[in-house]
Protein backbone atom coordinates (compact mmCIF):
# COMPACT_ATOMS: atom_id res chain seq x y z
CA UNK A 1 0.00 0.00 0.00
CA UNK A 2 2.90 2.35 0.56
CA UNK A 3 5.89 3.63 -1.30
CA UNK A 4 8.98 1.96 0.10
CA UNK A 5 11.45 4.33 1.74
CA UNK A 6 14.42 4.19 4.09
CA UNK A 7 13.27 6.20 7.06
CA UNK A 8 16.40 5.82 9.16
CA UNK A 9 19.89 4.46 8.81
CA UNK A 10 19.77 0.67 8.60
CA UNK A 11 22.28 0.19 11.40
CA UNK A 12 20.30 2.26 13.88
CA UNK A 13 17.70 0.71 16.15
CA UNK A 14 15.09 3.33 17.00
CA UNK A 15 11.92 3.46 19.04
CA UNK A 16 8.97 2.92 16.70
CA UNK A 17 6.94 5.49 18.64
CA UNK A 18 9.30 8.42 19.15
CA UNK A 19 12.42 7.60 17.12
CA UNK A 20 14.91 7.84 19.97
CA UNK A 21 18.04 5.70 19.99
CA UNK A 22 18.79 6.28 23.68
CA UNK A 23 18.70 3.13 25.81
CA UNK A 24 16.78 1.30 23.08
CA UNK A 25 19.26 -1.61 22.63
CA UNK A 26 17.36 -4.46 20.94
CA UNK A 27 13.90 -3.30 21.98
CA UNK A 28 11.30 -1.95 19.59
CA UNK A 29 10.11 0.82 21.94
CA UNK A 30 11.90 2.93 24.53
CA UNK A 31 9.01 2.33 26.96
CA UNK A 32 5.48 0.97 27.17
CA UNK A 33 4.25 4.48 28.01
CA UNK A 34 5.76 5.88 24.82
CA UNK A 35 4.07 3.22 22.69
CA UNK A 36 0.73 3.73 24.42
CA UNK A 37 0.97 7.51 24.00
CA UNK A 38 1.30 7.29 20.23
CA UNK A 39 -1.45 4.68 19.96
CA UNK A 40 -3.75 6.97 21.96
CA UNK A 41 -3.07 9.92 19.66
CA UNK A 42 -3.69 7.76 16.59
CA UNK A 43 -6.95 6.34 17.94
CA UNK A 44 -8.22 9.83 18.78
CA UNK A 45 -8.22 10.61 15.04
CA UNK A 46 -10.15 7.52 13.94
CA UNK A 47 -13.21 9.72 13.38
CA UNK A 48 -11.33 11.75 10.77
CA UNK A 49 -10.29 8.55 8.98
CA UNK A 50 -13.90 7.37 8.97
CA UNK A 51 -14.97 10.69 7.47
CA UNK A 52 -12.43 10.15 4.69
CA UNK A 53 -13.85 6.65 4.04
CA UNK A 54 -10.50 5.08 4.86
CA UNK A 55 -9.91 1.45 4.00
CA UNK A 56 -6.24 1.39 5.05
CA UNK A 57 -3.94 3.96 6.58
CA UNK A 58 -0.42 4.01 7.92
CA UNK A 59 1.56 6.43 10.04
CA UNK A 60 5.35 6.60 10.05
CA UNK A 61 8.11 9.17 10.39
CA UNK A 62 11.72 10.07 9.66
CA UNK A 63 14.11 12.41 11.44
CA UNK A 64 12.55 15.41 9.71
CA UNK A 65 9.06 14.41 8.52
CA UNK A 66 5.87 12.61 9.52
CA UNK A 67 3.68 10.75 7.03
CA UNK A 68 0.04 9.70 7.01
CA UNK A 69 -0.93 7.54 4.03
CA UNK A 70 -4.60 6.86 3.36
CA UNK A 71 -6.28 4.52 0.87
CA UNK A 72 -10.06 5.13 0.76
CA UNK A 73 -12.53 2.36 -0.04
CA UNK A 74 -12.96 1.91 -3.79
CA UNK A 75 -9.88 3.97 -4.69
CA UNK A 76 -6.60 2.57 -6.01
CA UNK A 77 -4.43 5.49 -4.98
CA UNK A 78 -2.56 6.57 -1.87
CA UNK A 79 -3.42 9.96 -0.43
CA UNK A 80 -0.29 11.11 1.39
CA UNK A 81 -0.23 13.83 4.03
CA UNK A 82 3.11 15.06 5.28
CA UNK A 83 4.28 17.38 8.00
CA UNK A 84 7.63 18.61 9.25
CA UNK A 85 8.99 17.32 12.53
CA UNK A 86 9.46 19.99 15.17
CA UNK A 87 12.37 19.91 17.59
CA UNK A 88 10.20 20.39 20.66
CA UNK A 89 7.60 17.75 19.75
CA UNK A 90 7.60 13.97 19.41
CA UNK A 91 5.91 12.30 16.39
CA UNK A 92 2.65 11.84 18.32
CA UNK A 93 2.31 15.58 18.92
CA UNK A 94 3.26 16.43 15.35
CA UNK A 95 0.66 13.92 14.12
CA UNK A 96 -1.93 15.58 16.34
CA UNK A 97 -1.13 19.01 14.91
CA UNK A 98 -1.31 17.81 11.31
CA UNK A 99 -4.60 15.94 11.76
CA UNK A 100 -6.11 18.85 13.70
CA UNK A 101 -5.50 21.02 10.64
CA UNK A 102 -7.10 18.37 8.44
CA UNK A 103 -10.08 18.15 10.79
CA UNK A 104 -10.50 21.93 10.89
CA UNK A 105 -10.49 22.02 7.09
CA UNK A 106 -13.12 19.26 6.97
CA UNK A 107 -15.46 21.03 9.39
CA UNK A 108 -15.08 24.39 7.64
CA UNK A 109 -15.93 22.89 4.26
CA UNK A 110 -18.81 20.88 5.75
CA UNK A 111 -20.33 24.04 7.21
CA UNK A 112 -19.80 25.97 3.97
CA UNK A 113 -21.40 23.37 1.70
CA UNK A 114 -23.63 21.60 4.21
CA UNK A 115 -22.44 18.34 2.62
CA UNK A 116 -20.11 15.96 4.42
CA UNK A 117 -18.98 14.17 1.27
CA UNK A 118 -17.86 17.51 -0.20
CA UNK A 119 -15.83 18.13 2.94
CA UNK A 120 -14.19 14.73 2.60
CA UNK A 121 -13.37 15.38 -1.05
CA UNK A 122 -11.88 18.73 -0.10
CA UNK A 123 -9.55 17.21 2.49
CA UNK A 124 -8.50 14.43 0.13
CA UNK A 125 -7.51 17.09 -2.41
CA UNK A 126 -5.08 18.44 0.19
CA UNK A 127 -3.02 15.25 -0.10
CA UNK A 128 -0.35 14.20 -2.56
CA UNK A 129 -1.69 11.32 -4.65
CA UNK A 130 0.57 8.34 -5.25
CA UNK A 131 0.22 5.19 -7.32
CA UNK A 132 -0.17 1.95 -5.37
CA UNK A 133 2.44 -0.59 -6.38
CA UNK A 134 1.51 -4.26 -6.70
CA UNK A 135 3.53 -5.35 -3.65
CA UNK A 136 2.06 -2.68 -1.41
CA UNK A 137 -1.68 -2.92 -2.05
CA UNK A 138 -2.30 -4.82 1.15
CA UNK A 139 -0.34 -5.13 4.38
CA UNK A 140 1.31 -8.48 4.77
CA UNK A 141 -0.19 -11.21 6.92
CA UNK A 142 2.18 -12.58 9.55
CA UNK A 143 1.93 -15.35 12.14
CA UNK A 144 3.07 -14.49 15.65
CA UNK A 145 3.81 -17.49 17.91
CA UNK A 146 1.83 -17.45 21.16
CA UNK A 147 4.84 -18.25 23.28
CA UNK A 148 6.44 -16.22 26.05
CA UNK A 149 9.77 -14.69 25.10
CA UNK A 150 11.14 -15.46 28.55
CA UNK A 151 10.68 -19.17 27.85
CA UNK A 152 12.85 -18.83 24.76
CA UNK A 153 15.38 -16.79 26.71
CA UNK A 154 15.72 -19.35 29.50
CA UNK A 155 16.68 -22.02 26.97
CA UNK A 156 18.53 -19.56 24.71
CA UNK A 157 16.39 -20.48 21.70
CA UNK A 158 15.91 -18.04 18.83
CA UNK A 159 12.45 -17.07 17.59
CA UNK A 160 13.41 -18.33 14.13
CA UNK A 161 13.74 -21.84 15.60
CA UNK A 162 9.98 -21.91 16.24
CA UNK A 163 9.50 -22.40 12.49
CA UNK A 164 11.93 -25.35 12.31
CA UNK A 165 10.72 -28.85 11.48
CA UNK A 166 13.10 -30.12 14.18
CA UNK A 167 11.82 -27.84 16.93
CA UNK A 168 11.38 -30.62 19.51
CA UNK A 169 14.98 -31.73 18.98
CA UNK A 170 16.19 -28.12 19.30
CA UNK A 171 14.27 -27.69 22.57
CA UNK A 172 15.63 -30.92 24.07
CA UNK A 173 19.22 -30.12 23.09
CA UNK A 174 18.90 -26.60 24.50
CA UNK A 175 17.46 -27.98 27.73
CA UNK A 176 20.30 -30.48 28.15
CA UNK A 177 22.80 -27.67 27.68
CA UNK A 178 21.11 -25.54 30.35
CA UNK A 179 20.88 -28.50 32.76
CA UNK A 180 24.67 -28.91 32.64
CA UNK A 181 25.03 -25.28 33.71
CA UNK A 182 22.12 -24.59 36.06
CA UNK A 183 21.20 -27.92 37.70
CA UNK A 184 21.65 -27.65 41.51
CA UNK A 185 23.91 -30.72 41.44
CA UNK A 186 26.19 -28.76 39.12
CA UNK A 187 26.24 -25.75 41.42
CA UNK A 188 23.28 -23.92 39.90
CA UNK A 189 20.46 -22.17 41.74
CA UNK A 190 17.27 -24.15 42.31
CA UNK A 191 15.02 -21.19 41.49
CA UNK A 192 16.67 -20.61 38.11
CA UNK A 193 16.62 -24.31 37.27
CA UNK A 194 12.86 -24.55 38.01
CA UNK A 195 12.22 -21.68 35.61
CA UNK A 196 14.33 -23.40 32.95
CA UNK A 197 12.42 -26.64 33.48
CA UNK A 198 9.05 -24.87 33.29
CA UNK A 199 10.14 -23.15 30.07
CA UNK A 200 11.21 -26.52 28.68
CA UNK A 201 7.80 -28.06 29.39
CA UNK A 202 5.96 -25.05 27.95
CA UNK A 203 7.99 -25.11 24.75
CA UNK A 204 7.45 -28.84 24.27
CA UNK A 205 3.70 -28.38 24.68
CA UNK A 206 3.77 -25.57 22.12
CA UNK A 207 5.84 -27.66 19.71
CA UNK A 208 3.20 -30.42 19.89
CA UNK A 209 0.37 -27.95 19.30
CA UNK A 210 1.72 -24.69 17.84
CA UNK A 211 -0.65 -21.73 18.04
CA UNK A 212 -0.20 -18.43 16.19
CA UNK A 213 -1.86 -15.03 16.26
CA UNK A 214 -2.52 -13.76 12.74
CA UNK A 215 -2.03 -10.04 12.13
CA UNK A 216 -1.82 -7.77 9.14
CA UNK A 217 0.54 -4.87 9.19
CA UNK A 218 3.89 -3.38 8.25
CA UNK A 219 7.21 -3.83 10.07
CA UNK A 220 8.01 -0.10 10.36
CA UNK A 221 4.63 1.63 10.17
CA UNK A 222 1.57 1.92 12.37
CA UNK A 223 -1.40 0.46 10.52
CA UNK A 224 -5.12 1.35 10.53
CA UNK A 225 -7.77 -1.07 9.27
CA UNK A 226 -10.98 0.65 8.21
CA UNK A 227 -13.02 -2.51 8.71
CA UNK A 228 -12.44 -2.71 12.46
CA UNK A 229 -11.49 0.97 12.87
CA UNK A 230 -8.39 0.23 14.94
CA UNK A 231 -4.71 1.13 14.81
CA UNK A 232 -2.14 -1.59 15.43
CA UNK A 233 1.55 -1.20 16.13
CA UNK A 234 4.20 -2.22 13.58
CA UNK A 235 4.43 -5.97 13.13
CA UNK A 236 7.49 -7.87 14.37
CA UNK A 237 10.11 -8.68 11.76
CA UNK A 238 10.54 -12.42 11.49
CA UNK A 239 14.08 -13.37 12.43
Amino acid sequence: MLIKSKLFAENENRCLSCGTTENIKNRRYCSVKCRQHLRQKLNMKSGLLEALNTRYATFYFSDSMIFLDIVPFGVKEIFRYTGKRTAENNPAKDFNIMTNNMGDAWWAESKRTNKNYRASQYVLKMATRCIISEWSQRPRLIRIPTIKMESLNYLEINKADLHSHELSKIIKNAYRHQVKIHHPDAGGQAVTFRKIHDAYKELLRWADNPVFIHRRGFPDKWYYNGENKKWVQPTPIRD
